[in-house]
């Protein structure tokens, strides 16, 4: 099982001290709106400014005039809103992110330096540092039968009790073009996802996606 230590290095994000106090990861999903707004109460003011109601943006970030904002919401220094992109609602985008033309995110944490550059879709889910979402590629977060999402790993199911829960993504991992993230999804460390694959339950760190059944391990 993938913890949140073994997903991601803490030090790239302003969620720190709230990750920390989680085990695994999807845990923190449902309280990240309240604490985004605890954390807007402690940012520097003369850092940050209120960008739309309840959206802090550092004053160095650039914000197409096309793109939308909803609170609460906190986007980090350096970081680009690209035209046409939707931030939903209980965000965090962290330094140095990319969140591109079409792009929305919803009750999500960005790690630093990730990209969300292309028509993607991103809901209740993390994002590693330094990860990347190819052109297309979608998190879905939501099953078709609304049951509570389950991770699978092999034989092993894990209860969720949630809902809505998209994906956790590991530090540099790459995700392919048109790719779909299916509800309840584990990216490991340093994995790629093949172009239009579609992936479910867990892929282990430093691996290859190519299908289900053909998931192999990176050579060095």
């Amino acid at each position: 099982m993938y913890t949140t230590k073994n997903l991601f290095d803490l030090d790239h994000t302003i969620a720190k001290e709230y990750l920390e106090k989680y085990e695994y990861p999807w845990e923190a999903l449902p309280e990240i709106k309240n604490f985004i707004k605890e954390l807007i109460e402690k940012l520097d003011k003369n850092e940050y400014k209120e960008v739309a109601e309840n959206v802090w943006a550092h004053k160095s970030v650039s914000i197409a005039p096309s793109a939308s904002l909803t609170g609460p919401a906190i986007i980090g220094k350096d970081s680009e809103i690209r035209p046409s992109a939707y931030i939903r609602g209980n965000a965090i985008i962290g330094e140095g992110c990319v969140i591109g033309n079409s792009c929305e995110i919803k009750n999500a944490i960005i790690f630093d330096k990730s990209q969300v550059p292309h028509f993607n879709y991103v809901g209740d889910a993390i994002l590693g540092f330094h990860a990347h979402m190819g052109a297309g590629s979608i998190v879905s977060n939501l099953k078709a039968d609304g049951r509570d999402v389950v991770i699978r790993d092999g034989e092993e199911v894990v209860e969720t009790h949630l809902r809505k829960f998209g994906a956790m993504i590991g530090d540099n991992a790459e995700i392919g073009c048109n790719s779909v993230m299916n509800p309840g999804t584990v990216i490991g460390r340093n994995s790629n996802v093949y172009p239009l694959a579609r992936v479910r339950g867990l892929v282990p760190a430093n691996s290859i996606y190519k299908d289900e059944d053909n998931i192999v391990e990176k050579r060095q």
